[in-house]
This record gives C-alpha cells, structure tokens and sequence, in this order.
C-alpha cells in the first residue's frame, strides 16, 4: 500500500486527486493540507510513502516544503505538480528534493504512473514537460554553436548516467554491472566532470533532456 498525503489550496483539486488515487487498490490518502506549512507538519506527524505538493501555495510553497520534507523525512518520495513546464521550475522541484514534475493539466494516467515510478524511486515528468526540456537543449546548442558533451562519454559513462537518473545508488549499480564501489565512484566523476554537472538534480535534467529517461 502506498500512503500518500495530498497538499494543494484548493479543495477542489484536492477532492478530484483523491478520487483519482483512491480508484488505484493499493493507493491510500491517509491527510490532506491546504499549504505547504501544513503539509510539512502532517509529512511529519503521519510518515507518508509520498506527498504530493502544488508548487503554488500560501504560507509555503511547494518548493520550499519539498525542500524542508527531504531534508527532515528523507525517506519520504515528493511529487510536485505545476503549470510551469519551463526549466527553472523543474530543476528547482528536484533540487528541493523532488522527483517527479507533473503538469496539472496531465491526464489521469500520468499522474498514476508518476505516483508508482516516484515510490519505486525513479524519476518522472509529464512527456510535455520532457518534450520541453530536449527542443530547449537542441535549441541551446544550436544557438552556441556547440558540440553536445554527451558524445564525449564512454559506453560505461552512459551506462552509468541512466542508472543514476533512474534513482540507483553507486552501490546498485556496482552490483548491477559487476564492479568495484571505488570504479563506479570514478566513473560517475568523470562523467560529472565532462558533462559540467555539479548535482544529482543537474544529472537527472540532463538525462532528460538527452531522452536518456522519459
């Protein structure tokens, strides 16, 4: 069962998310919160799976209250929902601790398959919002007139970079591909280094917009 908390402040939205979730057997919406304050103290006092937060709310928003759940229940997967679709807001949500980035206006079926990939650790953004982020990285290049650092990385690099999207730790992936802790830990530096990326939040953007994760 996935427990959820749902923080938005209008009722309305909130009603129809529940009824959305709560049509799924094995999710449950155990508290409600009408501001990312709320939702902060109810994260802590209920011990979700997941919380679900609006990036625009009153006294706190989304943003802020991704960032101070993360921070206090690490354990605790974050969905954010937005009109945004720019790269700012995106990259926000994730460094705040996000890690999926839902349009509101996505249809019932994303928001589904964001709840179940987001508690299994894995990234999700609304295909708009992916589809976004490649033209806008195409259409950087071209305007720079540079060549894509992605070409510079090794086959192991590449491997690498979607495993560590995708919310696998260096000791999965060492398991996973057979090798040494310290080498995977070189690997993803030297990727780090050659793509220019100083975050996590930084590489999951990338692999986004390189179409390396949907």
């Amino acid at each position: 069962m996935i427990r959820i908390i749902l923080a938005d402040d209008h009722a309305v939205m909130r009603r129809g998310l529940r009824l959305v979730l709560e049509e799924q057997k094995d999710f449950q919406v155990i508290g409600e919160a009408s501001d990312g304050r709320e939702a902060v103290a109810l994260v802590e006092g209920l011990k979700p799976d997941l919380v679900v937060l609006d990036i625009t709310m009153p006294n706190m928003n989304g943003i802020e209250a991704a960032r101070q759940i993360s921070e206090k229940q690490s354990g605790v997967a974050i969905v954010v929902l937005s009109m945004h679709s720019d790269e700012g807001y995106v990259l926000r949500a994730l460094k705040a601790g996000a890690r999926g980035y839902l349009l509101k206006e996505s249809p019932e079926s994303d928001f589904i398959l964001a709840i179940r990939s987001v508690s299994q650790g894995k990234a999700f953004f609304s295909p708009a919002v992916s589809r976004l982020l490649v033209e806008d990285y195409v259409r950087q290049l071209q305007d720079k007139d540079i060549e894509d650092s992605y070409e510079l990385l090794t086959q192991r690099e590449r491997e690498l970079l979607q495993l560590v999207a995708e919310g696998k730790s260096n000791k999965d992936v060492a398991n996973m591909l057979n090798l040494s802790l310290y080498t995977v830990e070189t690997h993803r530096g030297n990727l780090m280094e050659k793509l220019n990326l100083h975050s996590v939040p930084e590489l999951i953007l990338y692999a986004v917009r390189k179409g390396v994760i949907s």
